[in-house]
């Protein structure tokens, strides 16, 4: 959204979860809906708090569309689509200059018939973008944490949908997307950009949370290299990894550390959740952000990659935890190739992969139907 900004898009975004955000790069309506939401997410998370823990830990829901998913559906669609419908209208009447309508990754079957009306009615293309894209579809077990967000929604509503993953367009074609179109993560280098830290005093590092869909390569890539590895410096800095061997875990202090703890390490973990390594170039944002920081990254098999950054030059892809220790011994071994590594990643970023770049991609798609 700031890089739209900069490009000079005049955004108004309203938030379908939570108070309205103020800021520079956009104007701000609220949540019609925002008490509605806060008490649906206290009942759900007091319900999750009650139940045994061997229920919550499971990796993933089920694929299926439960009871409960069914109620949740159609109390949103009865109490809620309805607020929003009015809240939009109010906004696009109060604002008649719109050229288009884009919402971002909410349920959309929560709302039901709203694009096909306000399309019609204001004579605006209404567009999806799905940033969670295999994850959130219907054929992958989603996460347990979030809503299944396509059973029982009309994509063809929509002018087109666009998403995270180039593997995906076919897949959002089949459930009825009338246009599929890819917009991949990005950074923005002004705020992930080097430090300089006084020394790199870690060997190793890893930062995310959960082992959902990566337990393999926490354990082939932290676990038993940092046991087969004693002399070598493993952190992470994460909730719910479960066996992390000899790493140590350090403690999060703000967006800033963060940064600091990336620059620190000579080589840093970029391990990608299943649905997204399988499906061909479904981006997520950690690539991008520990490129424009300048790191090394080691990564597991991650599918496109290359449409990215290039293997061995930009980035190392390790297939087994044989090859992980093999390679980090090599390079932590080998400081120039090591920063080489991530130099060129950095200078890759800032050629094709910052979020002035998507927000370019991305209204060049929008302007196409407007």
């Amino acid at each position: 959204m700031k890089g739209l900004y900069e490009l000079g898009v005049d955004l108004v975004a309203a938030p379908y979860q939570g108070a309205a955000v103020e800021s520079l790069w956009w104007r701000s309506y609220p949540n019609p809906a925002h008490w509605q939401g806060s008490a649906y997410k206290a009942l759900r998370e007091l319900s999750r708090s009650l139940r045994p823990r061997r229920a919550r830990v499971s990796e993933g829901a089920s694929a299926g569309d439960g009871l409960s998913d069914r109620a949740i559906r159609k109390t949103a669609q009865t109490f809620i689509a309805p607020v929003w419908r009015r809240h939009l209208e109010r906004i696009l009447t109060r604002e008649p200059d719109f050229d288009a309508l884009l919402l971002l990754t909410i349920p959309l079957n929560h709302l039901t018939g709203l694009p096909g009306y306000l399309s019609d009615k204001f004579d605006l293309p209404v567009l999806y973008f799905d940033g969670d894209v295999p994850a959130s579809l219907p054929n992958m077990r989603g996460f347990a944490s979030g809503f299944r967000i396509y059973q029982g929604a009309d994509l063809s509503e929509y002018t087109a949908f666009i998403s995270n993953s180039k593997g995906g367009e076919e897949l959002l074609r089949q459930l009825g997307a009338r246009y599929a179109h890819t917009v991949w993560y990005g950074a923005d280098p002004d705020v992930f950009s080097p430090t300089a830290a006084p020394t790199q005093d870690l060997d190793v590092f890893f930062y995310g949370h959960g082992r959902e869909y990566r337990s393999e390569w926490i354990e082939g890539m932290i676990t038993a290299p940092s046991r087969q590895l004693p002399e070598a410096q493993f952190a992470v800095r994460g909730l719910n990894l479960g066996d992390l061997g000899q790493a140590r875990q350090l403690p999060y202090l703000s967006f800033s550390k963060l940064r600091e703890y990336v620059c620190r390490s000579k080589l840093n973990l970029c391990i990608t959740r299943g649905a997204h390594a399988s499906v061909y170039a479904s981006s997520s944002s950690r690539p991008f952000e520990l490129a424009a920081m300048g790191a090394c990254i080691v990564a597991n098999p991650y599918e496109g990659i290359a449409e990215w950054f290039e293997p061995d030059k930009e980035a190392v892809v390790v297939h087994s935890p044989e090859e992980a220790v093999e390679r980090y011994r090599y390079l932590l071994a080998n400081e120039g190739e090591r920063l080489a590594i991530g130099r060129a990643a950095r200078e890759r970023v800032l050629k094709q992969h910052t979020f002035r770049h998507r927000a370019r991609e991305l209204m060049s798609i929008i302007e196409s139907y407007i």
